[in-house]
């Protein structure tokens, strides 16, 4: 009990911390954009700038001073051949140019002499996904090695085996059984695979000053395509059947519903899979930093507004943080839910029962 209400305070005060700091830089975009341009404040434009990926790990600002973590810029260009440096040489609004590099408006990194370039840094985003990648073989490597020494087969399990066995054991139990009957054991791997990593990654863009992987459309399109060819690889000659001649209907009906259910395969299922965890996470941190934002929307009116609203939106801010840690675990099960579903149903061609028993079905 105790270790539950400390873990339910470190929350609080993390949820804090990442309301101060935030609060601290828009104050500093705020006034930026008030000493360069005499601009109003666009939120739109600063929760866009904080949720998109970025060459470098930006935590708060101070003044003049900027707490960041530069990252490597590797670029190759068919005139200039490779350049390897770091983003720091860009400034700190990236408005600075370096060795014929510089950003172009949507902040992509493009040639000065217009020459083509081609991009392969290390984004926050993805070494966010690196660390999160290390973290979960370690994690699963080490929890494995103590299974092999009997740890949690002959006695109790211990460290972090009392918190993971009973994640796998409900999505062993609650998802890959009842969607995949008895070929369970063959798919668990990637189900457990996909769960940690989405889960880990949902976790991670929670801390303050870190990127929101999840919430990146590339991101989501990969974890998508890789479910989509397991699903096609798991497929039968009976599921095609069904596909391309759907049983019991009438001929013109036939000719409609083949390239619906054709999109519904190749195309609707991994966009169901893609958009729903991007959307949901994005939503979330767009939902905290637009709470953040209204003190300064406020504030615009009047100090008065401002500093009154603070205290309401700071308490909706940390709710929503914790709602957040929720939808992190929540976004992980339904993916790897709907996996499961759509590799049953790719097996299973709709008509079969999950214990692999076949009813006769007349074509």
């Amino acid at each position: 009990m105790l270790a539950k209400r400390f873990k339910y305070i470190l929350v609080l005060a993390f949820s804090f911390f990442l309301t101060i700091f935030s609060v601290n830089v828009f104050a500093q975009d705020a006034s930026h954009e008030g000493e360069h341009k005499e601009e109003k404040l666009d939120p739109a434009k600063i929760i866009m700038e904080h949720i998109k990926d970025a060459h470098e790990f930006h935590f708060f600002t101070a003044g003049s001073f900027h707490a960041t973590i530069p990252l490597p810029v590797i670029l190759f260009s068919p005139t200039k051949g490779l350049s390897v440096f770091s983003s720091s040489h860009f400034g700190h609004e990236g408005e600075e140019a370096h060795n014929g590099y510089k950003f172009d408006a949507l902040k992509n990194i493009v040639a000065e002499d217009g020459s083509t370039v081609y991009d392969f840094s290390l984004t926050k985003n993805v070494v966010q996904m690196l660390l999160a990648l290390i973290l979960l073989v370690l994690l699963m490597t080490g929890i494995g090695n103590k299974y092999k020494k009997g740890i949690g087969v002959t006695s109790a399990p211990k460290g972090w085996q009392n918190a993971i066995e009973p994640v796998i054991t409900f999505v062993r139990d609650d998802v890959a059984k009842p969607n995949l009957g008895k070929k369970w054991t063959k798919y668990m791997p990637y189900l457990l695979t996909v769960f940690f990593f989405i889960l880990i990654n949902n976790l991670f863009g929670l801390i303050p000053g870190s990127a929101n992987v999840t919430g990146n459309t590339a991101f989501t399109a990969v974890l998508g395509i890789l479910s989509l060819i397991v699903i096609l690889f798991s497929t039968n000659s009976h599921f095609w059947a069904h596909i391309f001649w759907p049983p019991g209907v009438p001929i013109p009906v036939k000719l409609i519903l083949i390239p619906i259910e054709l999109l519904g395969v190749l195309v609707i299922k991994p966009a169901a899979l893609i958009i729903r965890l991007f959307a949901n996470m994005v939503a979330g941190h767009i939902i905290i930093l637009s709470f953040i934002s209204l003190i300064f929307i406020f504030g615009a009116m009047t100090k008065v507004a401002g500093w009154g609203f603070s205290p309401i939106s700071v308490a909706f801010t940390v709710f929503i943080y914790f709602i957040e840690i929720l939808v992190a675990f929540i976004q992980a099960f339904i993916f790897t839910n709907l996996t499961a579903v759509f590799i049953g149903q790719a097996f299973e061609g709709g008509h079969d029962d999950v214990d692999g028993h076949h009813d006769a079905v007349i074509i």
